[in-house]
C-alpha cells in the first residue's frame, strides 16, 4: 500500500513596496482612510495633521511622496509645498495635492509651486493609490534611465544622476519637471501634443487637464532662463524642443 505525501502549499506573499508615503491632513477620518488603502497596497505610511509636523517628518524620513492637504491649520499646504521645494533635503520629494478646492487658480498655484499632481475631495481611495503609484513610477523611471548625459545646446541632462545644468550651472527641477524636459529632449525637433505629454509624463488620460502641461512648461522655461527659449510653443497643438547642437542621444 502506498501512502501519498502532500507537499504543504507555499504561503502567498504579497509584494511589499519599499516606498514610504507621508499623508498630511487635519481630518482624522481622511488620514485613516488614505493610510489604510496605501498600507493595504504595500506602502509604508506615516501621517501628520499639520504643516510643521509634516515638514519635520519629511526631513527625518525622506518619504518618496507626500499626499498633502492644502487646507491645514497654521501652515497651509501651499506653505508646506513651498518649504519642501526650498529645502535641499526634500526638494526632490514627489507631492500629490489632496484638496477640497476645485477652483482653477488653486490648482495652478499648487502646480506652479512644484506639485506633481492633484486630486480633489471627495475622492476615490483606489484612484489615489493609482495616482501615487503612477507618480512613483515616473520618478523611478527618471532615476534609472541610461547613464549618459544628453546635451541640447546649453542644456545638459544627466539621466542617471537626475541633474540638469545650463551653461554648467545646476538647475533645480522637480521630478515631474525633469521628466517633462527629458521627454522633450529625447524627442527634440518633434512636436509633442499636450495630450501625448499628459500620457507620457503624467500617465493621465489624454483628454483632461491640458492646462497642467502649460503650467509646467511655463515653470520649466523660467527655471532654464534664456535656454527656456529652446522650448517652442506650437500653437493649438503642443510643444517642441529645438534640436540645436546635441549629443548623447
Amino acid at each position: 500500500m502506498t501512502t501519498s505525501r502532500h507537499t504543504p502549499a507555499k504561503p502567498v506573499v504579497t509584494p511589499v513596496n519599499t516606498e514610504r508615503v507621508l499623508v498630511v491632513d487635519d481630518e482624522p477620518d481622511i488620514v485613516a482612510l488614505v493610510a489604510y488603502h496605501l498600507a493595504k497596497s504595500g506602502y509604508r505610511v506615516s501621517t501628520a495633521s499639520n504643516g510643521q509636523d509634516a515638514l519635520g517628518l519629511a526631513r527625518q524620513e525622506r518619504p518618496a511622496i507626500v499626499v498633502l492637504d492644502l487646507m491645514l491649520p497654521g501652515l497651509s499646504g501651499f506653505d508646506v509645498l513651498e518649504q519642501l521645494r526650498a529645502d535641499d533635503a526634500t526638494r526632490d520629494v514627489a507631492v500629490l495635492m489632496l484638496t477640497a478646492r476645485r477652483e482653477e487658480p488653486d490648482r495652478i498655484r499648487g502646480l506652479s509651486l512644484g506639485a506633481d499632481d492633484y486630486l480633489t475631495k471627495p475622492f476615490s481611495p483606489q484612484e489615489l493609490v493609482l495616482r501615487v503609484g503612477a507618480i512613483l513610477r515616473r520618478v523611478g523611471a527618471s532615476a534609472h534611465t541610461a547613464s549618459d548625459v544628453l546635451a541640447i545646446g546649453p542644456i545638459q541632462i544627466d539621466r542617471a544622476a537626475h541633474r540638469v545644468s545650463v551653461e554648467g550651472a545646476a538647475i533645480e527641477l522637480t521630478p515631474t519637471e525633469f521628466k517633462l524636459l527629458l521627454t522633450l529632449a529625447e524627442r527634440r525637433g518633434r512636436v509633442q501634443a499636450r495630450g501625448h505629454l499628459l500620457e507620457t509624463v503624467w500617465e493621465a488620460a489624454p483628454d483632461i487637464q491640458t492646462r497642467t502641461v502649460d503650467m509646467h512648461i511655463q515653470r520649466l522655461r523660467t527655471k532654464l532662463g534664456p535656454a527656456g527659449d529652446l522650448i517652442e510653443t506650437v500653437r493649438g497643438f503642443g510643444y517642441r524642443l529645438r534640436a540645436g547642437h546635441s549629443r548623447g542621444a
